[in-house]
């Protein structure tokens, strides 16, 4: 169970500085991709810390929490209101063709975020399965998706810096919109799938 808490605090402090540094670099770059993969890492903390209350209960073999139950619809409604800015942000850059500067900083932070994310997916999957923790499971799920964002960032980014593919940016924001109501759906509606 030690293992269990010990992923989650680091999940906690990745999100934290990958969304400091993310909206920092994204809003000096005027990149909305990057910006709005900042602004889901400071979801993921919230979201990460249920999970932290969730595996209090299960170590004193309680029942689920109703504050916990609460709190992530809380995260699931901020999902979709990040799916909502970035659908209307995204639009409007699109249709103002509006240019990103491109971003190293940005590609860095991503591409260690991708390797980061997966590895803490894979640890987590291991380690619920190993003490039996159907939190810790699902929020491995979670964590993937989580680095399947880092992808789509990394790819607008990357995009943008090396062709100058200005529209790569919000088209990759669009994509973070729709990883962001899938896990707003999962939060809200509690069915997270499990990977055996």
């Amino acid at each position: 169970m030690r293992l269990a808490f010990a992923l989650e605090f680091v999940t906690i402090a990745w999100n934290l500085a990958e969304a400091a540094i993310a909206l920092t670099f994204g809003l000096l770059a005027g990149s909305l991709a990057l910006t709005a993969f900042g602004i889901d890492s400071l979801i993921e903390v919230f979201a990460a810390i249920v999970v932290v209350i969730e595996l209090r209960g299960h170590a004193g073999h309680g029942e689920e929490h109703g504050p916990a139950r609460n709190f992530l619809r809380l995260i699931g409604g901020s999902f979709f209101l990040l799916a909502l800015y970035v659908l209307i942000e995204a639009t409007w850059d699109l249709l103002a063709k509006a240019r990103p500067h491109e971003s190293i900083p940005g590609i860095v932070l991503t591409s260690a975020s991708l390797a980061t994310m997966w590895f803490l997916a894979a640890a987590k999957h291991r380690t619920g399965h190993r003490i039996n923790c159907r939190p810790l499971i699902a929020d491995s799920q979670e964590t993937r998706l989580c680095a399947l964002l880092s992808a789509v960032t990394l790819a607008g980014l990357t995009l943008n810096a090396a062709f100058g593919w200005w529209w790569a940016d919000p088209v990759a924001a669009l994509g973070i919109a729709v990883l962001a109501v899938k896990e707003g759906y999962e939060a809200v509606s509690g069915r997270h799938p499990e990977h055996h």
